[in-house]
């Protein structure tokens, strides 16, 4: 099999190709284990033809390169150029695999070529609870601070919507749908982590900023999956519309195995420019633990923050027991310290969304008839993003890089590893009040 061309492609051009994508093109040969030798050029042939796989295009310099793409697939009736993401000077693709012999060959100026693959909610729904932990608001409820909750969308539940409709705007990259939904349930539940009022339980369930805007951006289905490219266009999309809808803060509870040989992959690519243009991002640590070097992507980014899961019995036991155990551990990517921070991430009751595939198939996680009961690193980080909106409404003037300082100064060190704990558990009153003092 060694002199099959996908074979030779792939070792001459390692550099260029993600782990996923080689091994995907090296299984193109699967068929041919059982197959006659006689009959191997030809079924090769016929494969490198039919079979395409889904990638992400990373270019030294887009434009000019984007033309030699276009040509080359135009050429190909089976492969396609999907969409473009200036921000990252990349685009994403549907290949043959004749076609992406034929874009290396043909030097279309191609930096990196990603496997487009699978992307999930990071969600642990091991147990119900019968109450939340709730923040000290010290009277600061986000005001005029906007969240983009990039996930599953948002269903318009009540403590949403009343007294007034806080969904500030909807963008449906999975089915586009124009008024907001969520047929997962997922994002509905981090939307009300953040921003929940508690307006249907007499405020017993609120999130961290209750008067906060909502932005929903789905990108994730019904199941709570998708991909890299999807999530790319939705993050790439609150950074085009960063004005127009007021965005101060994005939370991905979502992400992907990382690849600790690649630290600049798509995914941290795209969370990294929405940092540099003034949004603050916070990201998920990931639900792999307790092992280290689990830190998913794009938590491997250095500049976002990246949150871990706190099991927060009210207790002062200083031991790896106060950190759920399926909170991702670091290092992440060579040395770098993750994650950031803890917050609360074990039995969260936050919104539910009715009929919606958690709910029809968790039928035991309901409370009550509004709510429902998830754990998971997906409920410790907008958890953060709602702090991170108290702070910004004290101090709209910061950047990402001095909220995040905040944060970390101020966090409760609870006497675990750097890798495990990060800088310690949140602390919402010390994060406000250090602000005063800035």
């Amino acid at each position: 099999m060694l002199g099959f061309s996908m074979i030779q492609l792939t070792r001459e051009h390692s550099d260029k190709f993600d782990k996923e994508l080689r091994q995907q093109l090296i299984h193109l040969y699967k068929p041919l284990r059982r197959t006659p030798c006689f009959l191997h050029r030809f079924i090769e042939n016929r494969l490198k033809k039919s079979k395409k796989f889904p990638v992400i295009i990373e270019f030294e310099h887009m434009y000019s390169a984007l033309n030699k793409v276009h040509d080359v697939v135009e050429l190909d009736g089976k492969s396609k150029v999907m969409q473009e993401f200036p921000s990252t000077s990349s685009c994403s693709a549907e290949l043959t695999a004749k076609t992406i012999e034929k874009l290396m060959n043909n030097d279309c100026q191609i930096k990196k070529i990603y496997y487009d693959r699978e992307v999930k909610a990071l969600l642990d729904v091991a147990s119900p609870s019968v109450h939340a932990q709730q923040l000290n608001q010290k009277g600061i409820t986000g005001k005029g601070v906007n969240i983009a909750i990039v996930d599953t969308g948002v269903y318009p539940h009540e403590d949403l919507t009343q007294p007034t409709n806080r969904i500030v705007a909807f963008k449906d990259f999975v089915n586009d749908k124009l008024e907001p939904y969520d047929d997962n349930g997922h994002g509905t539940h981090c939307a009300g982590d953040a921003a929940g009022n508690g307006f249907s339980s007499d405020l017993r369930y609120r999130g961290s900023a209750p008067e906060a805007g909502i932005i929903g951006v789905k990108v994730l289905n019904q199941m709570g999956s998708g991909s890299l490219s999807t999530i790319v266009s939705g993050v790439q999309w609150c950074i085009d519309h960063k004005e127009e809808h007021g965005i101060d803060i994005i939370s991905l509870s979502l992400g992907a195995a990382a690849d600790e040989s690649d630290c600049n992959d798509p995914l941290v690519q795209i969370v990294d420019k929405a940092w540099e243009s003034g949004i603050v991002v916070c990201v998920a640590a990931g639900n792999s633990g307790p092992d280290q070097r689990t830190i998913g992507t794009p938590g491997i980014s250095s500049k976002v923050i990246t949150v871990g899961a706190m099991d927060d019995q009210d207790t002062i036991n200083r031991t790896d027991e106060d950190i759920a155990p399926f909170s991702s551990r670091g290092p992440a990517c060579g040395e770098v310290s993750k994650p950031d921070i803890l917050a609360p991430g074990v039995n969260i009751i936050s919104l539910r969304a009715p009929g919606s595939f958690l709910d029809k198939t968790s039928k035991s996680s309901r409370v009550d008839d509004e709510y429902f009961s998830l754990s998971g690193t997906s409920m410790a980080t907008p958890i953060c993003a709602g702090i991170v909106a108290l702070i910004l409404q004290v101090h709209p003037e910061e950047t990402p890089d001095q909220v995040k300082q905040r944060l970390l100064d101020t966090a409760i060190d609870r006497g675990l590893p750097e890798y495990v704990q990060g800088a310690g558990y949140v602390d919402a009153a010390k994060a406000v009040d250090s602000s005063d003092d800035a």
